[in-house]
């Protein structure tokens, strides 16, 4: 895979995840424009007002753990990281346990476990838990997720990408595989591991 293909599945992926809420945004503010009903005016209000809200939290994790985050050598605060989490999965059919202390780690490692933490998620087509937890040692990065739901999986397109595999990664993949060169630039042994009713990875 080159770099422009690599650079335009990951703006599919983004997109993909954006379409759907900002159209949601657009629906309502048609139904507000037509309809004089009060209930179904409201009704309406909340759409776009629940819609906008998960647009945003989608833009400013992704900004994040997708973009430059910051100059080199810069570092990111787990406590903002875990707030852009509990944002993202607010109102979906996944929870987060967010078991880590408040410490500032390199950029890079911080995208890792926001990347991490969002491939673990997606591991529950259901619904279900999703703990996480680190090391206290913020010069030696450490991570451990748990992913515990009915029919926790790990596709066999989601492990081909999270090890490096490029045959076959579409824009829905892109982001196991930039999970994968994340934990390469930091030289990190990353795994993904299926158990009975979860899914776990791990990283130091």
């Amino acid at each position: 895979m080159t770099d422009i293909e690599f650079a335009a599945l990951m703006v599919s992926r983004v997109c993909h995840d954006l379409v759907g809420p900002l159209g949601a945004v657009v629906n309502g503010m048609e139904v507000l424009e037509d309809e004089r009903d009060p209930a179904m005016r409201a009704e309406a209000i909340k759409l776009v007002t629940m819609s906008a809200d998960q647009a945003l939290a989608r833009i400013q994790f992704m900004r994040i753990a997708f973009g430059a985050a910051g100059s080199a050598g810069a570092e990111l605060d787990l406590g903002e990281v875990g707030r852009l989490i509990t944002g993202l999965l607010q109102g979906g059919k996944v929870q987060l346990t967010w078991n880590v202390p408040r410490l500032y780690w390199p950029k890079d490692w911080a995208k890792l476990v926001m990347n991490a933490t969002l491939l673990a998620a997606d591991c529950l087509p259901r619904g279900g838990m999703v703990t996480v937890e680190a090391g206290p040692d913020p010069a030696v990065p450490s991570f451990k997720i748990r992913a515990e739901g009915l029919n926790a999986r790990v596709t066999e397109d989601v492990d081909r990408a999270f090890r490096g595999k490029t045959l076959n990664v579409d824009a829905r993949h892109v982001q196991p595989f930039l999970t994968h060169k994340l934990s390469r630039t930091v030289n990190a042994a990353m795994t993904i591991t299926p158990l009975e009713g979860a899914v776990e990875l791990a990283a130091g």
